[in-house]
């Protein structure tokens, strides 16, 4: 008998990881609603590309403000909650981008000097400081869906070039 109960276990078990149904693992198998993963804390902003060709990002927006207000940003300048700012993870410092907010559709311009939003919710694509969340109007909410399209990138700096410094002999 107990010889009887671990072959269908076995069974059962393999015709899951197949995906072959049996009397037996219907019953076990939960409904197809169930097993449909969520969209979790990993899922990942969109990208697409704007009618003017700037970049457009789709996600969430955050904000901070007063515990960080006066500490140093990535850019060395210091972080000012009053000022149109942003902090982004990947864009270079300096860089100019529209957000818009998709529940009201009001929009800021803002200049990204900082680097962010940290954590595990890569939904989350930007950090505004209070003043532009305030224009945006979700300080209460906290986050709120946005766009951001990027409208300008810093200037390249030319490299600097590895002369070729011929040594000094000593005769």
């Amino acid at each position: 008998m107990l010889l009887a109960v671990v072959m269908v276990a076995v069974t059962s078990t393999a015709c899951l990881a197949s995906g072959k149904t049996t009397a037996s693992t219907a019953a076990a198998r939960p409904p197809a609603e169930a097993t449909r993963p969520e969209p979790g804390p990993k899922a990942k902003a969109k990208t697409r590309p704007a009618a003017r060709g700037n970049e457009i990002l789709e996600g969430r927006a955050v904000w901070y403000g007063e515990d960080w207000h006066g500490k140093a940003t990535a850019s060395g300048e210091r972080f000012d909650m009053h000022a149109m700012t942003a902090a982004h993870r990947d864009l270079p410092l300096g860089s100019t981008v529209k957000v818009t907010n998709l529940k009201n559709g009001k929009s800021v311009v803002v200049r990204i000097n900082d680097r962010g939003p940290y954590g595990k919710d890569r939904r989350r694509i930007i950090d505004v400081s209070l003043a532009a969340a305030k224009q945006l109007g979700f300080v209460d909410a906290g986050w709120t869906p946005v766009t951001v399209e990027v409208l300008s990138r810093p200037a390249k700096k030319p490299k600097k070039s590895k002369s070729k410094s011929k040594k000094k002999s000593k005769k």
